[in-house]
């Protein structure tokens, strides 16, 4: 890694120059990553985040990730999935690199903050993955940190693979 990386907490009230990056970096990371409307639509998600982790270096938001716990009141039909399947859970609701960081490690340095978390409060950690269109690299980058498949479903416009980290 050429460059020094910091991950840290994000936590209200957000400064915009934040909302205005992380949401950035979110629309240019589709459709591996789902859509937000709008930055507000971000701050609404942001707000019912449980653990919200950045990467950064030089202070300019390089990754992040969004993570909700049971009972959020989120209406994303696979977090409603999840929260069918478990009472008690750290469900990932997306992780995003700027492209010109990806798969240097920022990943799984965001991914080792939650899992820390999910330890300290002895929770599993939830995601889906885009089965179509395909995302193999994260398939791949999962299983390699200790998720395996659940389950799956299929959307009127994609697919997901459902995995879990105990």
């Amino acid at each position: 890694m050429p460059y020094s990386l910091e991950v840290h907490d994000l936590k209200p009230p957000f400064k915009n120059a934040d909302i205005l990056s992380i949401y950035s970096i979110n629309q240019s990371n589709r459709p591996e990553v789902g859509n937000l409307e709008s930055p507000e639509k971000l701050i609404n998600l942001l707000n019912m985040s449980s653990q919200i982790q950045v990467a950064k270096t030089n202070n300019e938001i390089i990754g992040f990730v969004v993570c909700l716990e049971a009972g959020a009141g989120y209406t994303s039909l696979n977090y409603k999935y999840i929260s069918k399947i478990a009472k008690k859970f750290i469900y990932i609701d997306r992780i995003a690199i700027r492209d010109q960081y990806r798969r240097s490690g920022i990943g799984k340095s965001l991914y080792e903050s939650i899992f820390k978390y999910s330890e300290d409060l002895k929770l599993p950690v939830y995601c889906e993955v885009n089965t179509k269109p395909l995302n193999q690299p994260s398939i791949n980058f999962h299983k390699k940190n200790g998720f395996y498949e659940i389950g799956n479903k299929d959307f009127i416009d994609h697919s997901v693979a459902y995995f879990l980290k105990p």
